[in-house]
Order: C-alpha cells, then structure tokens, then sequence
C-alpha cells in the first residue's frame, strides 16, 4: 500500500523568495512523501532573481515557480494541506484564510534575504543563509515521525523548530 503524501503550504507576504525556497527545498528532498506549495498574501507577481540562483547553485528545482496568491489555495478544489508555516513575520500576523482540512500550522519566521541592500555579494550571502536556515528546519521537519506522535506533541515540535537559529523574533502562532 503507497504511503499517504502529506500537503506543506509555505506563505509569506511576497511569496518571492522565503516561501519560494522552502517550497523548493521540500519539493525536492521530500519527494514521494511530501508535497510542496508557496503562496502569499500580497503577492510581488515575479520571484526574486537571487532565489532562483541560490537554488540553482544547490541544485534545487527552479522551474515553474511564480509568485501566487494565497487565496488558490483556500478555494473549492484546492488541494487540502496538512501543514502550513509562515516563513515571515508579518504573513504570520495576517488573518490567514480558513483553510481546509484544519491543517497544523506553525511560525518558522527568518529574516527577508529581499530587503538586504549592498553589494550583489551581499544580497546574494544573504539568500544563501536563508536557504541554509529553511534547509534545516526542513530536514528536522521530515524527519519527525508525523503518523506517530499525537496532535499535541506535533504542534510543539513544529514550533520547536521556528525557534532554531536565524529565528526572527517570537510571533504568536498563526491560525
């Protein structure tokens, strides 16, 4: 019998880098267990230039990715998550839509690689460590034994992990 696949929807405001990444990260390294969506509450319509290289360069899917409204997702049809995170503080503060199926929602807020200004060096080291940042909290999240542990246990672990380094600060969960 093929193992259940569970649905991960990442969300930020832009939906053009942070949620981006993750989603690709998962898409990728969660293969055949996971399955990986970005959206956003104001979406910037284009993703952002220094996410699609820091994929590349970590050989991570970059294609067909686009910046997207959160509300596909809320819709008759959509598929129904099982997990959603906020990757920024203030998609965290937003009134998120009712989503479906009641998923289990956790903040893993880091700082926006976007905002940085400087140097392309400097823009580009700072996606570089948001990659890294969601690439572990990623890694910790598919290895936690989701069919076993009870919903209580599941909720506190995945705020455990929004709290791993490069944590922004505390937000109140999200609903």
């Amino acid at each position: 019998m093929a193992e259940r696949m569970f649905n991960v929807l990442f969300l930020c405001t832009g939906n053009s880098a942070r949620s981006i990444i993750a989603e690709s990260i998962l898409k990728k390294d969660g293969v055949g267990r996971f399955r990986a969506f970005s959206a956003g509450s104001h979406p910037k319509g284009a993703v952002n230039p220094f996410a699609l290289k820091v994929l590349e360069s970590y050989r991570y899917p970059t294609d067909g990715f686009r910046s997207k409204s959160w509300d596909e997702f809320a819709v008759p049809g959509a598929p129904v998550m099982d997990f959603v995170f906020t990757v920024c503080d203030t998609a965290a503060a937003e009134t998120c839509p009712v989503w479906p199926g009641q998923p289990m929602t956790a903040h893993w807020g880091i700082e926006d690689p976007a905002a940085v200004e400087g140097t392309d060096i400097q823009k580009e080291a700072a996606f570089v460590l948001a990659t890294r940042y969601l690439k572990t909290r990623i890694s910790i999240f598919m290895s936690l034994p989701i069919r076993s542990l009870d919903k209580m246990s599941l909720n506190a672990k995945l705020r455990e992990i929004g709290q791993l380094e490069g944590a922004t600060k505390p937000r109140p969960e999200v609903a």
